[in-house]
């Protein structure tokens, strides 16, 4: 059936995207709760972090279930399959592509069984940057594509190759061999597991229930279901939840290089990272940005709502009006109609549009969070001109981003980046306002409340904090060539252990049992 183009709050222009996402991950185990109700409203929690699939695995001791599909949280699960999806423990995911295009056997959880009869679900946030070197160990072990082309699938199956191992006895051999940045949920039959990077590039957090526990990628997802914050899971750390109680140990050194971005743009306002609540954080860098770059102005303005938080500081700071300048439509993205090239032509105006009666004759500030390719920008600041505006200035709450990410938020290419080219002088004139003004980036990082040394801010200054390899070998589709055996649309895939996927449009499922090859038929 046609399906929304699942684009949330962010992409005003869907030709021209700004920066995707990192996925998010949500996993609990509490016998006696509805898991996969408490997953469901956890993902729609973490639904900002990534919009092109979704899927939740389910154990009830004897077997894991998946069911994932295409779209929003919302247009794969509805009660019934929410209701078939019993047990004890789980873990789901809303997924932004970062490696491996956006299919149907690149939705997660992925699924893997190995031939001692347990079942491996895992979901992934972050990316990877060895996945080459990982997939040519996947072929020196014998082991064959299950159809997807995902770091995360690789994972799932690296684990399984070790059916003499426990799971958790697996990972602390797996782990170690990983680089990049990833936050990890995953269960067998019988336990939950969380694992984070050893630099803890993206989050996750420990949370208790009343009869269990839950990990997610925010604390947001931790307070929808009721959960409390325990703390953070520590990077280099692998917990384990079963029967027994909770479980850590550690399979690397941590070396906190925490995401910066997350502050400006990826969290949403009411998740607390590292001890700092990250509206607090963004209504002090718009403090932070009034003090660098005061304006003589009437009115401040956010870019809705990625820019609320910086505009409200702003005004604060600087004593200037802050009010509404531009409507959004709160159905942005959810339509699968294509507009007519004449609608085209008029492009963010299908999803923003100026308060004419609040900005005709004043002069503007305008507050966002990044500036990307500009496109956005440029279309705001004509839009604002045209609504009678005397002047527009452009104030953005996160320094020039130059650099692309690999560790989990897909940029645009570097030759692609408005920044990269330019100067500031040169972007205020592309995207035609008045003024413009970046925030610093050790004025950012002073909001954050974190050492410099503890954040990774790559995006900006170039400096990676996980090595990178030489070549082409990363990338989004760096796994694509791989020979692929797929079946036919509607038709099945039997996995190992005689897992087998229903798709697209549907449901994976899989249970312990003897190991196989992968194999499929029409």
């Amino acid at each position: 059936m046609p399906r929304g183009d699942g684009r949330l709050s962010h992409d005003l222009d869907p030709q021209r995207p700004g920066p995707q996402d990192a996925c998010g991950v949500f996993g609990v185990w509490a016998p006696g709760e509805e898991v996969a109700k408490l997953t469901y409203f956890g993902l729609y929690a973490l639904q900002h972090r990534g919009q092109e699939a979704a899927g939740i695995a389910v154990s009830d001791g004897s077997g894991v279930v998946v069911y994932k599909d295409l779209g929003l949280v919302a247009q794969v699960f509805d009660e019934p399959t929410l209701a078939s999806l019993r047990g004890h423990l789980a873990i789901g995911h809303t997924r932004y592509s970062t490696t491996g295009g956006s299919t149907w056997e690149n939705a997660q959880p992925t699924i893997r069984a190995n031939t001692a009869g347990t079942t491996i679900a895992l979901a992934h946030n972050g990316n990877l940057v060895n996945t080459a070197e990982l997939a040519r160990d996947a072929v020196e072990r014998g082991m064959d594509s299950d159809g997807s082309t995902s770091d995360t699938a690789l994972v799932t199956t690296l684990l399984a190759s070790r059916p003499d191992l426990s799971v958790e006895a697996a990972a602390l051999e797996v782990l170690p061999t990983l680089r990049g940045a990833f936050s990890f949920v995953f269960m067998d039959e019988t336990t939950l597991y969380a694992a984070r990077d050893a630099y803890g590039v993206r989050p996750l957090v420990l949370g208790r229930l009343e009869r269990g526990w839950v990990v997610a990628s925010e604390t947001a997802a931790l307070d929808i279901v009721g959960a409390s914050v325990v703390r953070e899971i520590e990077p280099g750390e692998l917990i384990a939840i079963d029967e027994h109680g909770l479980r850590s140990a550690r399979f690397a050194a941590p070396e906190p290089k925490g995401c910066l971005f997350e502050y400006v743009y990826i969290a949403r306002p009411d998740t607390t990272i590292a001890g700092r609540n990250i509206h607090s954080a963004r209504v002090t860098i718009g403090r932070q940005l009034a003090r660098e770059h005061p304006v003589a102005a009437d009115l401040v303005i956010p870019v809705p709502e990625s820019g609320t938080p910086a505009a409200i500081g702003y005004a604060e700071e600087s004593g200037i009006t802050y009010g509404a300048g531009l409507m959004k439509n709160p159905y942005v993205g959810r339509t699968f109609i294509q507009p007519s090239q004449t609608l085209r032509q008029l492009g963010i105006r299908l999803k923003l549009n100026p308060l004419r009666e609040n900005v005709r004759g004043k002069r503007v500030v305008v507050v966002d969070d990044s500036i990307v390719r500009g496109n956005t920008q440029r279309a705001i600041v004509r839009m604002l001109r045209e609504a009678g505006a005397l002047e527009v200035h452009v104030r953005i709450s996160s320094p020039p981003v130059n650099w692309p990410c690999f560790y989990g938020i897909d940029f645009a290419t570097r030759a692609e980046l408005l920044a990269n080219g330019l100067d500031n002088e040169g972007i205020r004139r592309s995207i035609g306002a008045d003024s413009l003004g970046y925030v610093s980036l050790a004025g950012l990082i002073a909001a954050t409340e974190q050492p410099k040394t503890r954040l990774c801010r790559a995006c900006f200054d170039g400096e990676y904090p996980i090595e990178l390899p030489a070549g082409n070998l990363i990338g989004k589709h760096v796994l694509e060539g791989v020979d692929r055996r797929v079946a036919g649309a509607g038709g099945e895939e039997v996995g190992p252990g005689g897992a087998t996927s229903r798709g697209p449009g549907g449901q994976s499922f899989a249970s312990s049992s003897t190991g196989g090859d992968v194999s499929s038929h029409a």
